[in-house]
C-alpha cells in the first residue's frame, strides 16, 4: 500500500493541473498574483536616490545594480514583458562560462527559452538577428548572443526603460 502512495499522489497532482489549466485565464490571475511593488533583493542594498537618479540616462548602470535590475524585472513583470531583462541576465552569464560543455548545454537552453520561434519566453528580435545567433550556435563562443543581447538591450533601452522613468516603481526609489 506504501508503495502506491507516490503513484496515487502523482495523478492527484496531474488531475488538479489539469483543472487549473482548463480554467480561463482570468482565474489564473488570481493563482499567480503580480506584485504592484518592486521586489526587494535580499542581499542588495537599496541605493541612494542620487544613485537611482543616474538611471534615467543609464540602462547600462541599472542593469548593474542588483536592487536596480530586481526593481526593473518587476517593472517588466508588471508590463509582461520581463523576458527581455531575463534574456540580458542569460547572456551575461553565458558569457562567464569557460567550460565549453556548460556553454553548450547554456546556449542550448538560450535558445530554447527565448531565440527559437515559440519559445516560452520568445524575445523580439528580427530575422537576420535571429539567423546569426542560431548560424554562432553551431559552435558556441561567449559571443554568440552578442548581436541578440544588444538588439534586447537597444530595445529596453529605448522602450522600457522611458517607461520605468515615468512609473510608481521608479518615484519609489528616488524619493
Amino acid at each position: 500500500l506504501v508503495s502506491l502512495l507516490p503513484c496515487c499522489r502523482a495523478k492527484e497532482i496531474k488531475t488538479k493541473l489539469g483543472t487549473l489549466l482548463q480554467k480561463p485565464d482570468s482565474t489564473i490571475d488570481f493563482i499567480i498574483p503580480y506584485p504592484e511593488k518592486p521586489e526587494k533583493p535580499p542581499k542588495a542594498q537599496k541605493p541612494s536616490p542620487e544613485e537611482a537618479l543616474q538611471w534615467r540616462d543609464s540602462l547600462e548602470k541599472l542593469l548593474q545594480n542588483p536592487y536596480g535590475l530586481a526593481s526593473f524585472r518587476s517593472f517588466l513583470r508588471s508590463e509582461f514583458s520581463e523576458e527581455n531583462a531575463e534574456f540580458w541576465v542569460a547572456c551575461e552569464d553565458y558569457k562567464k562560462t569557460k567550460s565549453p560543455v556548460k556553454m553548450a548545454e547554456k546556449a542550448k537552453k538560450i535558445y530554447e527559452e527565448f531565440i527559437q520561434t515559440e519559445a516560452p519566453k520568445e524575445v523580439n528580435i528580427d530575422h537576420f538577428t535571429k539567423a546569426v545567433t542560431i548560424k554562432n550556435l553551431v559552435e558556441p563562443s561567449p559571443a554568440s548572443f552578442d548581436m541578440a543581447q544588444k538588439r534586447i538591450f537597444a530595445l529596453m533601452e529605448k522602450d522600457s526603460l522611458p517607461r520605468f522613468v515615468r512609473s510608481e516603481f521608479y518615484h519609489e526609489l528616488i524619493k
